[in-house]
């Protein structure tokens, strides 16, 4: 049967050696709690390192077994490995890169093989555990290499990735050095998760200008397969803080706290020791709120909790300086015999006491400088059993996206942070109690259950539809057929698109012309059937690449039409008005010219904006800008507008390849009919086809053609197996 493999650098335990033997502690992480539902079911398995270097042999044996029981198995990293893949690579290249700290990158070649190795290491371990018709799911930024690595070994594998981490604009991510192998590392999941739309947009763009894969409505179009890529805001489980928050443990803890600090006011922070959580900015924006209203001293307290991290990292180390200096200094020039600014705790709380900070505090400061998505303001939120308390969050959370009844503040601006906190002190309960009762709605529906029900449900749904192209891929079986009844025919005719279909794309179109290979294919196809090259070129191209071969042509979509037999030269298929191309051609040129690299080609019937040299991204953008420029003049001429490969076609409706294959069919009785093309103006070919042909599109799109090809290679060798 079928099962789930997690997989995440740690495992949701830490092992810890204490007394010359390792031991367990269970994490209490929102990811743990949420993948609890999965892996601790049927034969289902969470694969990682166990947080600890172990050498011995015997030692390792043991912890396997013990994991084991636990629905656990570990991948054992040596000392070197945790230094320059997790501390090197991991946490000195991406992790700055990701959370926009370029300062702090480090590009050491190094480090990133043994990011390589580790990565290798995870699959290796997962590939001793894994089945066929198992789904693989890889959490985070630690292991962005190992989607692909495991596609490679296993095809036809459901693998899913999920980052827990932002994802960077194309500006970061190119600075890597490593950039194209980390995003094809990637591209080797079915489905790929983000908690923002805007880390899912970073994502594409970066995969389209460095890949040169395109996408569209969020699908990766990748050489077999469609890989989607999508966002989903991780929840919490907001049940159990619910519940804790109003357990008699925590209540007492309460009591205990407020006894101590009586009736001021509460601002919360935690925080792991980070550069990216904005820890420093919050004690000035703190300090500037005690300069400006000297009516709150001794009214007000920040509870600040600061959990330990990398602090022999030099940058950690001189973070945490900072941050006991700004302390220091606030709380020795505030402080009174009964009132202390902020009380400071650099260490980690158990759950009880935590959840009796959140319960207890009026105000949680979340102000972090990026964040993926920060589960501190929903589990604040979830506390708040009597609706009340303010939370003013970081718009560069992902969590902000959410919770828009929070004070939502840049982190950069002190004065909007002071202010914020001068606001959320002043509210009055009623507006507290709404926005509280808002956000808590929003956390109960989307908890962190929810949140992986969502995501497993897309993974079948991508399976899904990668089974819809799958089922019509030109397969060994499909070729065999073709072949067959192609060589017991006695009247075959062949339809078959040019650019795309025959031959690769180039920057510039007229370096397209037809190699050796090529020609000697269609020279070998035309002595044994009736060829016909159905093309959007111009005729003069078309007649010059194809000159003295016995094969019949359609130029221009079907403007234009040569027969093999006749001894003229091309014939106007349609009568055009090219009235309307002055207009249009205004328009066109204008686009031209704020787009470096654009540029019009003008046809017989039709007018064609090209824009495969410009920038990626810049040519997207102005071709939607001139196709619904266009969309809205064509009305007014009875003209289609349509989008090819890089290329915007304005033309009249009535005119296309479909209609000309059927003229050119009329009249003749064939046994065997092929049609191959590879974007939308070959759909009306296959809409003209009659239901005993064989229609194929090039690329995973979807369409009209019975099947799938992956390139023009394949083309190549499908049609060389036809002369063999």
């Amino acid at each position: 049967m079928a099962k789930t493999i997690i997989v995440s650098n740690r495992l949701p335990i830490s092992l810890r050696h204490r007394n010359g033997r390792f031991e367990f502690k269970p994490s209490a992480g929102g990811l743990a709690t949420g993948l609890g539902s999965i892996y601790k079911t049927g034969d289902n398995i969470w694969i990682g390192w166990p947080g600890n270097t172990v050498d011995d042999p015997e030692q390792r044996a043991e912890i396997i077994l013990e994991l084991h029981e636990l629905k656990m198995a570990p991948v054992f990293l040596s000392r070197e490995d945790v230094e320059q893949f997790y501390e090197g690579f991991s946490n000195e290249t991406l992790w700055p890169a990701f959370h926009y700290f370029t300062q702090y990158m480090v590009y050491n070649p190094e480090h990133w093989e043994a990011y390589v190795r580790v990565n290798q290491k995870f699959c290796e371990a997962i590939l001793k555990k894994a089945d066929p018709d198992d789904t693989i799911w890889v959490h985070d930024y630690q292991l962005l290499l190992l989607p692909q690595m495991l596609r490679e070994v296993l095809p036809n594998a459901t693998i899913a990735f999920f980052q827990h981490i932002p994802f960077p604009s194309y500006e970061i991510i190119r600075m890597i050095p490593w950039r194209k192998e980390l995003l094809e590392g990637v591209c080797g999941a079915d489905l790929i998760g983000f908690h923002t739309y805007d880390d899912m947009r970073h994502f594409l763009s970066a995969v389209s200008r460095i890949t040169g894969l395109s996408s569209e409505s969020g699908y990766i179009q990748a050489e077999n397969r469609i890989i989607n890529v999508d966002s989903f805001p991780m929840g919490i489980d907001y049940d159990k803080f619910a519940k804790q928050a109003k357990s008699k443990k925590t209540q007492n803890i309460v009591r205990d706290f407020r006894n101590q600090v009586g009736d001021q006011k509460l601002i919360l922070t935690i925080d792991r020791l980070d550069y990216s959580k904005g820890i420093p900015q919050r004690l000035h924006a703190f300090n500037q709120l005690l300069l400006d209203h000297k009516e709150l001293h001794g009214k007000v307290s920040m509870i600040m909790i600061v959990v330990p991290s990398r602090d022999k990292v030099q940058s950690y180390k001189e973070l945490k300086e900072e941050i006991d200096l700004l302390v220091g200094r606030i709380n020795s020039d505030y402080s009174t015999l009964n009132w202390v600014p902020v009380h400071y705790f650099y260490r980690s709380f158990p759950f009880e006491e935590l959840s009796a900070f959140y319960n207890l505090s009026d105000i949680a400061l979340v102000t972090p400088l990026r964040d993926g998505m920060n589960l501190v303001c929903k589990e604040y939120v979830a506390s708040r059993t009597d609706q009340t308390g303010v939370l003013i969050l970081s718009e560069m959370a992902g969590a902000s996206k959410e919770l828009q009844d929070a004070i939502l503040v840049n982190p950069n601006d002190q004065r909007g942070v002071v202010d914020a906190i001068y606001q959320a002190l002043t509210m009055k309960l009623a507006e507290q109690k709404a926005r509280v009762v808002s956000m808590q709605e929003t956390l109960q529906k989307y908890d962190v259950f929810q949140w992986v029900k969502v995501f497993m449900d897309r993974v079948e749904h991508v399976k899904g539809k990668q089974a819809e192209l799958t089922s019509k891929d030109v397969d060994a079986k499909v070729i065999t057929e073709i072949q067959s009844k192609f060589k017991s025919s006695v009247s075959p005719v062949l339809f078959l698109d040019y650019d795309g279909t025959l031959t690769g794309f180039t920057a510039n179109p007229q370096d397209a012309s037809p190699d050796s290979e090529l020609r000697a294919l269609i020279k070998g196809l035309s002595t044994k059937a009736q060829v016909v090259i159905i093309s959007g070129r111009d005729k003069d191209t078309l007649g010059k690449w194809f000159k003295g071969m016995s094969i019949d042509m359609i130029a221009e979509h079907g403007v234009w039409v040569k027969h093999k037999e006749s001894k003229a030269e091309w014939e106007l298929y349609a009568d055009v008005d090219a009235s309307w191309k002055e207009d249009i051609r205004k328009v066109m040129e204008y686009y031209v010219l704020r787009t470096p690299g654009a540029f019009i080609e003008e046809k017989h019937h039709s007018l064609v904006w090209h824009y495969r040299k410009v920038e990626s991204g810049l040519g997207d953008l102005r071709m939607r800008e001139l196709f619904s420029h266009l969309k809205y003049m064509a009305r007014g001429h009875n003209l289609q507008v349509l989008e090819g490969n890089m290329v915007l076609e304005i033309k009249r409706p009535d005119i296309n390849k479909g209609r000309a294959a059927t003229s050119l069919m009329k009249g003749h009785e064939y046994d065997f009919v092929l049609a191959i093309g590879d974007d939308w103006t070959d759909e009306d070919t296959f809409k003209a086809m009659p239901k005993n042909a064989y229609s194929i599109r090039v690329g995973y799109a979807y369409t009209q053609a019975n099947y799938n090809i992956k390139s023009f290679r394949q083309v190549r060798n499908l049609l060389a197996k036809l002369i063999q």
